[in-house]
């Protein structure tokens, strides 16, 4: 009987045993509950921390989880210097911009819209940019000169051999090469491309001359019609060759008080007579009558001749104009 109590207990404590090392199995396993001891168990990643509940978006500008990235700059920059980078020609130069001051109002002065054929326009340019980095008093306050030398530089790189800056001994071309070098690279004349009675078929002298697809459907026009919806343009001064004259613009709203005021003001500084319209020939989709379509004062000034700049005229004609927005 006593043989038989004994057996009984010793299965009772085996049995008890058993439980609680099964428990212990399958309850301290590593990596969770119901996973064996000779079980692999996968490195299952933790919750992305970005990623919201509900599947919102995330606000990468408040989110701690979101990943910091450099800054990209946009294209078009302002070096130490004054130079930026407005666009890129057909052929991918840099059309460049170049700002003296820093006045509210801006002054825009613009050459070489028909590159290689204008190259005097180009190089005047680069002389008045060149008075201003030596006289930078002679800008007055609150006024900002902003100088596109060269709207045109694949026309421009047709008869001058050096990027940038020239001098008039760098030119060297064929009469046919100055007159290929008035188009830019798709053959368009760029001042029959501007938004104001554009035509795809426009004139020069008694030539046709492409306007291109649309209005500013090159990229140079393009460039400066964008900058100047960046930016308060105060006047813009466009230089053009040959002829002599100061034309003021209009875009079939007749002359603006203040487009008159500078054609007079230049013009007598200047020594050029002043026209009220261009009446050589008709001209349509002209960069200054664009600029008087959007309310802004504009002026073409025809330099005389072709293979000169006149600097002391135009210089005389800028310092009125910036004496003139000096008292406004």
């Amino acid at each position: 009987m006593n043989m038989k109590k004994n057996i009984i207990l010793l299965a009772a404590l085996a049995i008890v045993v058993i439980g609680v090392g099964g428990y212990f199995v399958f309850n301290m396993a590593p990596n969770g509950a119901g996973v064996e001891q000779n079980e692999v168990v996968p490195n299952v990643p933790a919750p992305v921390a970005s990623e919201p509940e509900n599947n919102e978006p995330v606000n990468v500008a408040t989110s701690t989880a979101a990943v910091s990235t450099p800054a990209v700059e946009a294209e078009a920059t302002t070096t130490d210097n004054g130079q930026e980078v407005i666009g890129k020609s057909v052929e991918s130069r840099d059309i460049l911009a170049y700002h003296f001051g820093s006045g509210n109002k801006e002054i825009l002065l613009v050459g070489g819209i028909h590159g290689g054929y204008a190259w005097n326009t180009a190089l005047l340019s680069y002389q008045m940019m060149d008075h201003l980095k030596a006289n930078p008093n002679a800008i007055p306050t609150g006024i900002k000169v902003t100088v596109i030398p060269a709207l045109n530089p694949d026309g421009l790189s047709k008869v001058v051999s050096v990027v940038g800056a020239f001098k008039a001994s760098d030119i060297s071309a064929s009469t046919a090469a100055m007159t290929a070098g008035r188009f830019n690279a798709r053959t368009v004349d760029l001042n029959r491309n501007f938004d104001c009675g554009w035509k795809a078929s426009g004139v020069w002298q008694n030539k046709i001359v492409s306007g291109g697809t649309a209005a500013f459907s090159e990229p140079e026009s393009a460039a400066i019609r964008d900058y100047a919806k960046a930016h308060k343009i105060t006047a813009v001064v466009a230089w053009y060759s040959a002829g002599g004259g100061v034309y003021s613009s209009s875009c079939g709203n007749g002359i603006s008080a203040e487009t008159q005021t500078i054609t007079d003001i230049f013009a007598k500084a200047s020594g050029y007579t002043a026209y009220k319209n261009f009446e050589s020939y008709q001209v349509s989709g002209d960069m200054t009558d664009w600029f008087a379509k959007n309310n802004v004062p504009a002026i073409g000034v025809l330099l005389t001749k072709s293979n000169e700049t006149e600097t002391d005229k135009n210089l005389a004609g800028i310092k009125s104009l910036l004496d003139h927005y000096s008292k406004q």
